[in-house]
């Protein structure tokens, strides 16, 4: 291959020439090359993405890494291997083992060339969605699919990758249009939904942009709200499938504004529905997205929106954030989104994509500098939005909005921060007058602010972390803006002034602003302070405050050097640019100066305003900035003593740790500590870190704290890793002498100990180990400085200790060996090493480091070290083996009499010294080994035929591939330290051979002499685990995960959208380090076995089986972890542990059917058995054995594990169907072969795959057979187990059944067992279906799979949708009984019409059965006797078991439907006369409800049959059938029994013509009210069955004129369950008269384009609607006149008001409430007022209050509410009854809400003028609620409206309280009307300042104008006596508690006059 020096050079010239700094903006972005590849480089589309990689992994690791040749050479060897296995059809286990060698090559950050991935993305789509393929296979390669799309950069879209999103849809369309796709699915190809929806996600992005009008004219027919199913799943689709990625300019077509209008008018069809709005704020936000970076889509102050849609979509956010306001109900209708059904399955998963994302990218997406000079712009309405809002935010005020509130903020600062980065790193490349630029950042910044510091506050622990995470945002964005605020909040709580959960709060958020204040000017000066603030929060009582403390001052350390500046060297002359340079003095070396100013800076906080901002750019001087700062560095030492106290006291304290890993605060705090001292330490000059080393050293020599040990360890790593040389020589004196005198004077460590506590006596040993053992881990190679010491205490505390503190000296060990033999970084300093050279100055704060130019300091292991590890090694390793096996000899230096448990204490220790010390030198054992001793015979076959290993002649045939032995794997260098041939490799693997042999010894005796001892056994197993797995890497301490997880959580404070890993260097370090890890734990994969292997592996299973449930689990847990290391182990261990299941089983032996249960079934042997046809059959025989066993533990078991044996029974893949071209394409990775060869192997696997499927099914067959037997014999239990299995492995495409199982499953169906019956009448209606879809299918098993069905009686019609009177003809043919065809679906010329519609034949042939499905069917059908059906009619009456299976049962319904057909096919000895005996005597007399069950089940699946059989035959069904019907009908319903017809009506109308059910519906619709029957329930019950019958027919339903008269006539209906069904269906036959009917697609779009940018208005009331309307009402009207005010008993008025109100209930509460709108104002409003009022009829009011409400939450269009706005006013002001004015101020308050962003502004004013004359309104109860309204209406203004406002009130009062003072002497007797104005007028201005004052109440400090108005209302009307005075106090009591938390701030905001006013009224009260 030419091109891969080629990739060489491009490679290197990357990784060179692109720094951070330099070359970001020209580096290539989206379109950096022109459309052939030539600009820049010919080879350009090798590269792999278009952005190059930030962080350079491979010239970071300390050893060779291969080239890049090699790797793509394996790339390509692995994509040749994934060719043959798709041609040859071998998915599981062949291609799927090849996608994982795939994505381990990527997860090595190797790079893929980008056409090679985008043959892969084809592929893998085409694989996910290939039909025939198990579904469970398929879930594997669509997730490779995500994983190879993951990014945007990787592939462009429509430019690099188009993909067809037919196939997608095709699969989608089974779930949501079930009716569409025909028959039902079989098992083996049904796939996840979810699956699905995730893939849309990712591939949407590549669909083509040119579909668009493909995928409206496929997808916008179905809609329709008739069915409202359907609407829900056309939008669904849209919202998944539809490509917003810009469309080229030439297409006028597919520009967003050509479409939106019809999307805005498909949204207005579906009101009151969130789904609705979450899919389409979904859809618009992509559009906005993908938009914003092209030219040609023009973009505005809206975005690429029209104002009108920017209003609506804003509007919708505010519902969406679901704020209650007032007394309104929601503005959503649940009854509407109940018609989702089956939709719900396309929505996006709502954790992954929450609905504030959506918002957020909405909004920032469509920001631009248009936005700043416009009076109405999406910036403007983000601020009214964010102000309307605001009060929600505060702490005080939480409920369900509170973390939709905060995600929303969180993730508009994320988006904006994350497009800021990226235009300005290019990386988004977005036209220049789109750029935000800094006008814009400040006000979205100060837009944000004020929620964010309460939200800061906030009291639920997610909206906290939300709020603190944008208050980092904005601080990156503007820090002079937010750092101010943010301080004056944080230095009170610092200082202890306020709660406690204030000051957690702060703490945190410090630590969020760590990284910004470090580097920004000014504010750096206050760091020093502020930590010193933050160290009382050290606490052993609060350790939630330690735990943040804790990571505060470790975000500190990362950016923030400790080094005392005044000290540092200065560099000469020429470093420094500032005037003279070495001449300067050097200022003051201690705090005051910065302490003088730090103390000016907290005073001006204090003082400063809310809205207010410190620049220090413009204040100070570069100069006087860099003294203070120098200066605040002298206190560091301070500090540092004062910290380490407080962490000493911390550590004295802590409780005892009671578990280890329980997740208690405690245990968290010592996991925090050492990653927040790593850091610290490092960060410290080095005085500094002598102060601390002494310190801590001597606290280390003078305390033994037992239970700060572990955290007192990874103090003195921390320490020695720092500085290895000094620390070690301070510490390692004292351990190692401590050690000695602790076992030498005090006899530490000499007996055995019980249980699990360190006795007092060894505490101070078990200390000095811990920490010992600590100092030398991860340290490097100054610990060979003290070899011979430390190799003489271990051997030392061998030979002494016994007991606990022996666990600790193997952990030393272990420590020891990592230590010398492991490659890792010993690294963590800020700054490089030659900067600390030079000395570090004011510059060095807070800078990050470029990724692409660290040196990084490795430890790698050298000779001395692999030699000292190896003595080490082998001196304890021998000493330990000997031991264990004098151990086991027959005479023993240790008594193995019963009695001491000495001997096994022996026993245990030594094998975890073993497993110790073979886990710490796990990196020296070469997973390669085999490899390389038999060389010559693998190497040369191994990629021959690597592929097929065994014929097909011995019995493997039936398993696997053995596992895929010798497939070719591939290492990566990792620096392994040793020679392969030298002496030490042989030797250590040696050592490895004889352990194992060791343990294996061990193991024989345990097992014969020993085998309840369970601490032996635990500690064996564990080493065997560690043995098989800790080679190459020690996988038994999960590194990796551990190390990965740390980081992740350690970066985290250091994100920001749209940065590259801006991280501080210590972290960039510690991510070299992980890529180390990934590269090892890539080269430990499994290997190939050898015999000592095998023999410990059996060893293992023959444990799994123990009686002892603890040393079960321990073999269990080992055998997992074992088989996964060697290859082709499982099917090694599973006869074993099979021969025990059987014999267990057998024996009835529980606690071995357990453990072989567990070992088989719940670990990762259970697929290999199940794809392995020689185990498979024994388990399953011996599983349904297991079902007898008679302990409820093993039966819970068994039920848990019954799905995965089902599973394994199902058939397997026959046929697969692939493009071929797809597959063809990475073809091109074997074309160094010939294509004779590679075609020869595909055709060898391709054969050996067939024959092997051959036996497996054949061993199937057999299987089946011999349970088919069983089953039909055995008790009840045991029976239906085995049916469940029976049934997935007997039903094939091909046989349809075995002759025994239809017997077995026939008869079945009348077994005397119900769950039995239950079980096999699912089958046998199973094996009904699949005779069906075999016969629609063509018998070919290809269509089958294609889903390509031919239904007989289909046929497809053409529409004459150019005829203006089509719709009109089509609709009319539903009212007469005969048709030319039967139209069964509903959507069809709905919204639009197609050129063609599927219709049905009336009288259809018969399904062409061939003879297998013949004779099955007569085969059922001998069974199905009289008897048979007597016996099943019987069943179907029984009393079910419980009350939810009490309901009309569509299983037996479907069973009988079956039935049925075979009698009339005249192949059953049963007649229609037989069935008709035995109907008539299953319904006798038809008193009890469960014959009206079963009656109606029969009649049901009577009526399901008929349209199928000849017309003769339909007629004598439905001459018989519809009598029994009508006549139950008319008479026999009662209560407990209509809901089984009703459900008998739903099956027999639902989605069919009403014209197939002819006589039913027409005498349903005959139906007319008798006014003379006094059976309520019989009326009702009809008109019940008749709404059901509208609802099943929708639109289609004509016959509703007579029945509406009818009911309009009789409106007052005397009996309440009539009426409320009349409502209800009143108001259905309405709703299913609206239909639009466009003539096409292109029509439509274009009818909405002309019409408006958001569509036509819906739902216009037609004349005749509004009339029938207005009658309604003026009859209501007349009615109410008649009606003498105070009558008790029901009139004309009160019932026929109740009907009106139900049908307008039912109404309101749907999608077409729109249709009312234009009568709100003068139609009802007055009537549902009147009605309220009516006392004696409590029903009446509650349900008129109930439609009343619903009224604002309508959605109008904008400027239709201009007459509602005005009959509010209208009735607010002029009605009569205070009732009515109040009630109509509940909706002003709730309109202005809803439409903030639609009304007019004279409109919000004339509402703000209402309510306020509405303050001295006559009655008490409608000023309070004048007031409450007037408060929130302020509350939720903009603020430009608001001060407007407050302005103009606040004078209008004030004056009115001033011009009606109180006359001075109190005329004593009744009080005079002037008397009475007066105090009218003063109550109404106290309340309107009252209501100005509570429309803040929470802005922190309190508005300037605020105080004024308290002080005025405590002057002039305190004193007043009786309501007014009340108020005042009670306004002023309000101010004050909800001041509580930041009173020490508001009462800065007051003049000491005003105080003394407030204080004269209000403080009194406190203590009275």
């Amino acid at each position: 291959m030419a091109g891969n020096e080629r990739i060489g050079q491009l490679m290197s010239a990357l990784d060179t020439s692109t720094s951070m700094d330099v070359s970001r903006a020209t580096s290539p972005g989206g379109d950096w090359r022109d459309s052939n590849g030539t600009a820049n480089g010919n080879n350009a589309e090798k590269q792999s993405r278009s952005r190059p990689r930030t962080f350079p992994y491979f010239k970071y690791l300390p050893y060779e890494t291969e080239d890049a040749s090699e790797r793509e050479e394996n790339l390509n060897t692995c994509i040749k291997h994934l060719f043959i296995a798709v041609s040859a059809g071998d998915f599981a286990p062949g291609a799927v083992h090849w996608t994982r060698e795939i994505r381990g090559w990527l997860s090595l950050k190797f790079d893929l060339p980008r056409n090679t991935r985008v043959k892969l993305v084809k592929l893998y789509y085409e694989l996910a969605l290939a039909p025939g393929l198990d579904y469970l296979v398929a879930e594997r390669f669509a997730s490779m699919f995500m994983v190879l799309t993951k990014r945007k950069h990787y592939l462009r879209p429509g430019k690099d990758l188009i993909l067809d999103w037919k196939p997608l849809f095709r699969e989608m369309k089974m779930f949501v249009f079930p009716s569409e796709s025909g028959a039902s699915h079989p098992t083996n190809v049904k796939r996840n939904i979810r699956t699905l929806t995730k893939l849309a996600t990712f591939a949407q992005l590549y669909f083509d942009t040119q579909d668009i009008p493909a995928m409206f004219e496929e997808f916008l027919p179905y809609f329709s709200t008739s069915f409202s199913e359907n609407a829900f799943v056309v939008v669904g689709l849209l919202n998944l499938l539809l490509p917003t990625f810009p469309a080229s300019e030439e297409k006028d077509a597919l520009q967003p504004q050509t479409y939106l209008p019809t999307f805005f008018h498909l949204w207005s069809l579906m009101n009151r529905s969130r789904l609705f709005d979450v899919h389409f704020v979904d859809i618009l936000s992509r559009l906005a997205r993908d938009s914003l970076p092209t030219q040609h889509i023009p973009f505005s102050q809206h975005g690429i929106f029209t104002s009108e849609q920017s209003a609506l979509i804003f509007t919708a956010i505010l519902r969406l954030l679901q704020i209650p306001v007032g007394q309104a109900l929601t503005p959503y209708s649940s009854t509407v989104d109940l018609g989702a059904g089956l939709a719900v399955m396309l929505d996006r998963d709502q954790r992954k994509h929450p609905i504030a994302h959506h918002i957020a990218r909405w909004i920032v997406m469509s920001l631009s500098p248009a936005c700043l000079d416009h009076p109405d712009s999406i910036l403007v309405k983000l601020e009214g939005l964010i102000q309307g809002i605001e009060t929600f935010f505060h702490p005080s005020n939480s409920g369900d909005w509170t973390k939709s509130l905060s995600q929303l903020v969180y993730y508009l600062a994320d988006f904006f921060v994350m497009r800021w980065n990226r235009e300005h790193s290019g990386e988004m490349e977005v036209p220049e007058e789109r750029r935000l630029n800094d006008v814009l950042k400040r006000r979205f910044v100060l837009c944000l602010r004020d929620v964010i510091y309460m939200g800061i506050f906030a009291k639920s622990g997610t909206a906290m972390n939300f709020s603190l995470s944008t208050l980092q945002s904005l601080a990156f964005l503007e820090p002079t803006l937010i750092l101010p605020g943010a301080l004056q909040r944080i230095y009170p709580a610092m200082q202890g002034l306020v709660e406690v959960h204030r000051t957690i709060s702060s703490i945190r958020a410090l630590h969020m602003l760590s990284k910004v204040m470090a580097r920004t000017k000014g504010y750096r000066c206050h760091v020093t302070t502020v930590l010193g603030l933050a160290l009382p929060g050290i606490d052993a009582n609060d350790l939630e405050k330690t735990l943040h403390t804790l990571s505060y001052i470790q975000g500190v350390c990362y950016t923030v050097p400790f080094h005392d500046l005044t000290k540092e060297k200065r560099p000469g002359q020429n470093g420094r640019l500032t005037g003279d340079g070495t001449e300067t003095p050097i200022e003051g070396t201690d705090t005051a100066l910065a302490g003088q100013w730090i103390m000016g800076q907290v005073d001006r906080l204090e003082n400063l305003s809310a809205d207010g901002e410190i620049d220090y750019d413009q204040e100070l001087s570069d100069q006087e900035e860099e003294m203070i700062l120098r200066s605040s560095t002298t206190g560091l030492a301070e500090f540092l003593i004062t910290f380490l106290g407080r962490v000493f006291t911390l550590l004295e304290n802590l409780p005892d740790a009671s578990r280890v890993r329980s997740g208690s605060p405690e245990e968290n705090v010592v996991n925090t500590l050492p990653a927040a001292f790593t850091p610290l330490l490092a960060a410290l000059s080095p005085e500094l870190f002598d102060i601390a080393l002494d310190k801590i050293a001597n606290f280390v020599t003078n305390h033994v704290i037992h239970q700060a040990r572990d955290a007192m360890a990874f103090i003195c790593n921390g320490l020695v890793k720092i500085n290895p040389e000094k620390a070690l020589k301070r510490l390692l004196p004292h351990l190692l002498s401590g050690i000695r005198v602790e076992i030498e004077d005090n006899g530490a460590g000499s007996t055995r100990t019980t249980g699990s506590e360190v006795l007092p006596r060894d505490r101070a040993l078990v200390w000095n180990i811990s920490l010992l053992s600590m100092c030398v881990v991860h340290v490097g190679d100054a610990v060979l400085a003290w070899k011979k010491e430390l190799f003489e205490i271990a051997e030392y505390m061998q030979k002494h200790c016994k007991g606990i503190p022996t666990v600790h000296v193997s952990n030393f060990i272990h420590h020891l060996l990592l230590n010398l033999t492991v490659t890792y970084t010993i690294d963590y300093s800020i700054y490089e090493e030659d900067e600390l050279e030079k000395g570090l100055t004011t510059e060095s704060w807070g800078r990050l480091p470029d990724p692409k130019k660290l040196n990084i300091v490795w430890h790698t292991p050298n000779e001395e070290e692999i030699d000292f590890a190896i003595r080490l090694f082998n001196s304890q390793c021998k000493n330990a083996t000997t031991a264990l096996l004098d151990l086991i000899k027959p005479n023993p230096p240790i008594k193995r009499d019963g009695t001491g448990k000495d001997w096994s204490d022996e026993v245990s220790r030594n094998l975890v010294l073993l497993r110790l010390i073979m886990s710490g030198i796990s990196v020296l054992f070469d997973p390669s080994i085999e490899d390389s001793d038999e060389s010559d015979t693998t190497d040369s076959s191994s990629d021959e035929d690597a592929t097929d290993t065994e014929g097909p002649d011995h019995d493997a045939g039936l398993g696997e591939a053995e596992d895929e032995e010798v497939k070719p794997t591939f290492r990566y260098n990792t620096g392994y330290p040793l020679a392969r041939d030298g002496r030490g490799y042989k030797l250590i693997h040696s050592l490895r051979h004889n352990v194992g042999l060791c343990l294996h010894e061990v193991h024989k005796f345990l097992i014969e002499k020993q085998e309840d001892d369970v601490p032996c056994f635990n500690s064996l197993y564990n080493a065997y685990r560690s043995w098989f797995i800790d080679v190459g890497i020690e996988r038994s301490a999960h590194v990796l995960d551990r190390v990965t997880r740390l980081l992740a959580a350690d970066v985290h404070p250091f994100k920001f959208s749209g940065l590259r890993k801006e991280y501080p260097r210590p972290l960039l370090v510690r991510r070299a380090n992980v890529y180390h890890l990934q590269r090892l734990r890539h080269n430990a994969n499994p290997r190939p076995k050898t015999d000592l292997d095998k023999q410990l592996l059996l060893d293992l299973a023959e444990s799994s089986v123990s009686l002892y449930t603890e040393i079960r689990r321990t073999a269990q847990t080992a055998n997992e972890s074992a088989v996964k290391c060697i290859l082709g182990a499982r099917p090694l261990v599973i006869p074993p542990l099979l021969e025990a299941l059987v014999k267990a089983v057998n024996e009835n032996d529980y606690p071995r059917i357990k453990g072989a249960m567990f070992s088989l079934l719940f670990g990762s042997l259970a697929k290999t058995i199940s794809r392995d046809w020689r185990f498979t059959p024994t388990l399953i025989k011996a599983f349904i054995e297991v079902t007898g066993a008679d302990k409820p533990s093993v039966q819970k078991l068994a039920g848990n594990a019954t799905f995965q044996i089902m599973d394994m029974g199902k058939p397997l893949e026959r046929m697969v169907i692939l493009d071929q071209e797809v597959v063809e394409a990475i073809a091109f990775a074997a074309a160094s072969e010939d294509s004779k060869k590679i075609e020869a192997k595909v055709n060898k696997r391709r054969e050996f795959i067939k024959k092997k499927r051959t036996r497996i099914e054949k061993k199937k067959a057999d299987l089946s057979a011999e349970l088919v037997d069983l089953g039909a014999t055995s008790h009840w239990k045991k029976a239906s187990r085995t049916a469940a299995i029976v049934v997935n492995l007997g039903m094939r495409y091909d046989s349809i059944a075995s002759d025994p199982m239809i017997d077995l499953v026939t008869k079945g169906s009348i077994d005397p067992h119900p769950s039995l019956r239950g079980l096999y009448g699912g089958a046998l209606v199973g094996i009904f279906t699949l005779i069906q879809t075999r016969g629609i299918t063509g018998h070919s098993y290809e269509r089958y799979l294609l889903n390509d069905e031919e239904l007989p009686d289909k046929i497809t019609v053409p529409t004459k949708a150019d005829d203006p009177g089509w719709t009109e003809e089509h609709l009319s043919s539903f009212a007469k009984p005969e048709a030319q065809y039967y139209s069964d679906f509903d959507y069809p010329g709905w919204l639009v019409w197609n050129k063609t519609m599927p219709a049905f034949l009336t009288n259809p042939p018969p399904i062409q059965y061939d003879e297998v499905e013949q004779a099955v069917r007569a085969k059922i059908g001998k069974h199905l006797d009289r008897q048979w059906f007597s016996n099943y009619f019987a069943y179907m009456k029984q009393e079910p078991r419980d009350a939810t299976s009490d309901r009309f049962r569509m299983s037996s319904c479907m069973m009988l439907t079956h039935a049925f057909e075979l009698v009339f096919c005249g192949l059953t000895e049963t007649t229609f006369e037989d069935i008709k005996d035995l109907t008539q005597s299953i319904y006798a007399d038809g008193s009890d409800k469960h014959q009206h069950r079963a009656t109606a089940e029969i009649m049901g699946a009577f009526l399901s049959v008929a349209p199928d059989l000849t017309p003769e035959q339909r007629a004598e069904i439905w001459e018989y059938a519809f009598p029994i019907v009508r006549g139950i009908f008319k008479d026999g319903l009662t209560p407990e029994n209509s809901s089984y017809w009703t459900t008998f009506l739903h099956v027999v109308l639902q989605s069919k013509d009403p014209r197939r059910a002819w006589p039913l519906v027409d005498w349903l619709a005959s139906f007319r009210l008798d006014m003379n029957s006094n059976a309520a329930f019989k009326e009702s019950s009809k008109i019940q069955m008749l709404q059901q019958c509208i609802l099943d027919a929708g639109w289609h339903f004509q016959l509703d004129k007579p029945i509406l008269e009818d009911f309009m006539q009789h409106l007052d209906h005397p009996y309440k369950g009539v009426r409320e069904a009349m409502g209800q269906t009143i108001a259905s036959i309405l709703r299913m008269r609206y239909h639009e009917s466009y003539k096409s697609v292109e029509t439509l779009i274009k009818t909405q384009k002309e019409a408006s940018s958001i569509g036509t208005r819906p739902y216009e009331p037609t004349e005749e609607y509004s009339t029938t309307i207005t009658n309604v009402f003026e009859r209501l009207e007349v009615w109410r006149k008649e009606r003498p005010a105070g009558q008790q008993t029901p009139s004309s008025y009160t019932q026929g008001g109740k009907t009106v109100l139900l049908w307008l209930d039912s109404a309101l509460s749907s999608y077409e409430c729109i249709q009312l709108v234009k009568f709100f104002p003068d139609v009802f409003m007055e009537q549902l007022l009147h009605m309220m009022d009516i006392k004696e009829d409590p029903e009446l009011q509650s349900l008129a209050y109930h439609v009343f409400r619903h009224l604002p939450n309508i959605p109008h269009r904008a400027g239709e509410d201009a007459d509602f706005i005005a009959a509010l006013i209208r009735i607010g002001r002029t009605a009569t009854s205070w009732h009515q004015r109040l009630r109509i101020l509940i909706l002003i308050q709730v309109i202005y809400f809803r439409r903030l962003f639609l009304m007019s502004e004279a409109q919000q004013q004339a509402l703000f003028d209402c309510v306020s004359t509405m303050l001295g309104d006559v009655q008490l109860e409608v000023r309070e609620g004048a007031k409450a309204t007037l408060s929130g209406m302020i509350r939720c203004s903009p603020v430009e409206l608001r001060t407007r406002t407050v302005e103009a009130l606040k004078a209008k009062f004030t004056k009115q309280l001033a011009k009606n003072p109180l006359p001075r002497s109190r005329v004593p007797g009744t009080p005079t009307p002037e008397q009475g104005r007066l105090i009218l007028v003063r109550h109404a201005a106290v309340l309107g300042l009252g209501a100005l004052i509570q429309a803040f109440p929470y802005t922190s400090p309190p508005p300037a104008w605020l105080p004024d108005v308290l002080a005025t209302l405590a002057r002039k009307a305190a004193a007043d006596s009786g309501m007014v005075g009340k108020s005042v106090k009670s306004v002023l009591a309000d101010f004050k508690k909800t001041r509580q938390d930041t009173w020490h701030v508001d009462v800065k905001a007051f003049e000491p006059d005003q105080l003394e006013d407030l204080e004269g009224v209000l403080w009194k009260s406190y203590f009275a």
